[in-house]
């Protein structure tokens, strides 16, 4: 049986600290931004376009776009591939992440 660290090829090195919305987050190395949030319980980072509906991931392999975060200033990342990096600013986003 694997842990959850082995899952995300986390390695033995420390965690460290990323933000959503200026709020810390824990993180481990070889996690991606998705794998972060969800470790946190945070489920939804992304609203809809439209409806303003949450979203976060969904699928997990880059291919449904559910989970996309303005991530250090840049939209439109999809969580779930970009791997945390200490001190990242992800904020939630809104709709397709342009004023």
């Amino acid at each position: 049986m694997r842990t959850p660290a082995e899952l995300v090829h986390a390695t033995g090195q420390p965690s460290f600290e990323i933000t959503l919305d200026g709020l810390p987050v824990t993180a481990l190395p070889g996690q991606s931004v998705a794998a972060a949030l969800w470790g946190a319980g945070i489920l939804a980072w992304r609203t809809t376009r439209i409806a303003r509906r949450p979203r976060g991931a969904f699928c997990g392999i880059g291919q449904c776009y559910d989970c996309l975060a303005t991530i250090n200033g840049r939209p439109n990342r999809r969580a779930c591939l970009v791997p945390a990096r200490p001190g990242d600013a992800v904020t939630t986003q809104d709709g397709h992440g342009h004023g």
